[in-house]
């Protein structure tokens, strides 16, 4: 993946965040072969040849039982872990028609919608799908992570804060939080928010590949490899950190970023 030349935060993180596992394309150390249930924010625990048998796999079942919920659920994470996006959408626009009220199913629109860009739509299934009476934290927290990709910072906090109310200490509600304060370039409060979601006995590989992340955008290189280490093949730990090295050196980014998202909001 290259580094292009950027005056939004965003648009630099997003990329990290996405490239951590050797530009998005690594197979996680903790794979683990077929998986029951696929999640379309796990492309690290899969190989691309993984990843196409589950398209295939889940595109036959799928033709089969078309109103089916897990197979919708499965070929449309399936769909987007190879990226075919705008296919997941379709699916699941169409099991959202089937299973009306389904938070699960709304979860999976809404988060495949924003994977698409389509930010308005995403926000209004998610905020439908969750009643105010008794809100989810998966859905809520998922409202949060919308906000952040849209600059709406503090709102996505608020409902990161809301989320950990309903479900105390859950580690992917912490690590959303966390990488919120990495978009605003406030590192120091997004590693210590990470630090308490890696030390969650419930943290996944993803959340400490994030706090790797965080370590390594702060210059913290050598404990930043040493977690990722223990997620990925050395290899592929000593291509994240190089990866980051090398945006580092890039001349006052931060500072170069940070002033310009200012002038924006001024």
């Amino acid at each position: 993946m290259v580094l292009k030349k950027t005056n939004s935060v965003a648009t630099i993180v997003l990329p990290l965040v996405a490239a951590l596992v050797l530009a998005g394309c690594a197979s996680s150390k903790r794979a683990s072969g077929t998986h029951a249930k696929l999640s379309a924010t796990s492309a690290e625990d899969y190989s691309g040849g993984q990843v196409q048998q589950h398209v295939d796999k889940w595109a036959a079942y799928y033709q089969k039982h078309p109103n089916d919920k897990k197979a919708a659920l499965n070929y449309a994470a399936a769909l987007r872990l190879n990226r075919q996006t705008n296919q997941a959408v379709a699916v699941l626009r169409r099991a959202v028609v089937a299973h009306k009220n389904d938070q699960e199913v709304a979860s999976a629109y809404g988060k495949a919608l924003a994977a698409s860009g389509q930010f308005k739509e995403a926000l209004t299934v998610i905020r439908n799908a969750n009643p105010p009476h008794k809100p989810d934290w998966k859905l809520t927290s998922a409202e949060g992570a919308i906000l952040d990709q849209i600059g709406e910072n503090a709102a996505a906090r608020i409902k990161y804060q809301e989320a950990l109310k309903i479900s105390p200490g859950e580690p992917t509600v912490l690590s959303n939080f966390g990488l919120s304060y990495v978009l605003t370039n406030d590192l120091a409060k997004a590693e210590n928010i990470l630090r308490k979601a890696a030390a969650s006995p419930k943290a996944n590989s993803k959340v400490r590949q994030n706090l790797a992340l965080v370590l390594g955008l702060q210059g913290k290189f050598k404990e930043a490899e040493s977690v990722a280490n223990n997620e990925l093949s050395k290899e592929q730990a000593a291509a994240n950190i190089s990866y980051l090295r090398a945006m580092l050196k890039q001349p006052n980014t931060w500072d170069k970023i940070k002033g310009q998202d200012g002038k924006k909001r001024s």
